[in-house]
């Protein structure tokens, strides 16, 4: 298949089947003319890159799968993300919370709100007073 018919495949631009390239995600098996061309399978290895991206995963953790001619995936590193996908899911959910019960404050400023003045002392690392 040739770059173009894998980035139209993939879903993906034919600039990001090189940066994968060079960064050594996948591998091309020759050239036709100037395209590059690359075995069918390459689109597993796409889909898998997609799912780790999606899951937060950097494309340094995902090379690491790719370390043998078979992807390997280390349950660990999975279980890991898994865990802090959840921590990250339980903070969205409580900042979302928070934005909706600052949406419905009947304060006339929203500084003036309680509410708010909690998601804002929330927001930061320290948490210390406003």
């Amino acid at each position: 298949m040739d770059i173009s018919e894998v980035a139209k495949q993939a879903g993906v631009p034919p600039s990001t089947l090189r940066y994968y390239e060079e960064k050594g995600l996948i591998v091309s098996i020759g050239r036709r003319g100037l395209h590059r061309v690359f075995a069918p399978s390459v689109l597993e290895r796409l889909a898998l890159i997609s799912l780790g991206r999606t899951a937060g995963f950097s494309l340094d953790e995902i090379a690491r799968l790719f370390t043998e001619s078979k992807p390997r995936i280390d349950r660990k590193m999975l279980a890991a993300k898994a865990e802090e996908l959840d921590a990250t899911i339980r903070k969205l959910t409580t900042m979302r919370k928070g934005l909706l019960g600052a949406a419905a404050c009947s304060f006339p400023n929203q500084l003036e709100c309680p509410k708010f003045r909690r998601l804002l002392r929330a927001s930061l690392p320290s948490r210390k007073p406003l």
